[in-house]
């Protein structure tokens, strides 16, 4: 079947999800938008998916990979990440993350938005949250009970305070520097799957706030073929935040991959 009539027959199961304020209709609106702008080849600009960065790179790709390892990757241009968090979130699964010798491959992520009781920027402009309010394409980096390095991409024009979280990836090169950064020998899920396994795997620190992601060097977002199926549900780890916000599906994960952190039970398709 082709990849257009599987989409199209996703958004034609998807059951519409209410809640007070409207919140999740504007989920489902953005989901199905990014939906039909996949199936006909357009980007999110609605002028043609956007330019890539000049820079041409070839690492070595693992032959699991949905795409040929002979493919030519280019680094995502600025104006990619420029867009609403909700609609950046689930383009950036199967983009790659690369740092050094080590690439990964975007498996999950979560969207944080303006007025997110779930969000950093809920604080307003503080030292650690100020890259958040950053122009799209920066990295945000913070540390979570002061131990995981947690990598977030900055979405929206500068000002708006609103982040794409990585939760989850799927090594692509570099296994032997994940492991010696990870502490851990092995090359099952459990070695990627959680925000504070990437930012250890990829090696940075919140010194990293603010870096350009769209520029080649350093660490930088490689852009690559996009899943097939999408998986959606509520966010994890966010009681605190207001129901409406706690029971939004901004959480997005490839569907079949084994590379997603729990809990998976929650996730269902788009």
């Amino acid at each position: 079947m082709k990849a257009t009539s599987r989409r199209k027959r996703a958004a034609s199961s998807l059951e519409p999800v209410e809640s007070r304020d409207g919140i999740e209709s504007k989920a489902t609106a953005i989901q199905r938008r990014v939906r039909s702008l996949r199936a006909v080849g357009v980007s999110a600009e609605g002028r043609g998916r956007a330019k890539c960065h000049p820079a041409r790179l070839q690492p070595p790709i693992q032959s699991s990979l949905p795409f040929s390892p002979s493919v030519e990757l280019t680094v995502l241009p600025r104006v990619f990440f420029q867009i609403d968090a909700l609609e950046l979130a689930p383009r950036l699964l199967g983009k790659l993350l690369r740092r050094d010798d080590v690439i990964l491959r975007i498996t999950e992520v979560e969207a944080y938005r303006p007025n997110d009781s779930a969000c950093h920027g809920r604080f307003g402009i503080t030292p650690r949250t100020a890259p958040v309010f950053g122009a799209g394409g920066h990295a945000y980096v913070y540390l979570c009970y002061g131990l995981h390095t947690m990598l977030n991409v900055v979405a929206d024009e500068e000002g708006v305070g609103a982040a794409v979280l990585i939760r989850a990836c799927a090594p692509v090169s570099g296994l032997d520097t994940i492991k010696r950064r990870r502490g851990q020998e092995t090359d099952k899920p459990v070695l990627l799957t959680g925000p504070g396994k990437i930012g250890q795997a990829l090696g940075i620190s919140t010194e990293w706030s603010n870096h350009p992601l769209y520029s080649p060097g350093g660490l930088e977002i490689l852009d690559a073929p996009e899943p097939e199926q999408i998986l959606a549900g509520p966010r994890v780890g966010i009681d605190y935040a207001l129901p409406e916000h706690v029971n939004a599906l901004w959480r997005f994960a490839i569907a079949g991959s084994p590379w997603i952190s729990a809990p998976k039970n929650t996730l269902r398709p788009l």
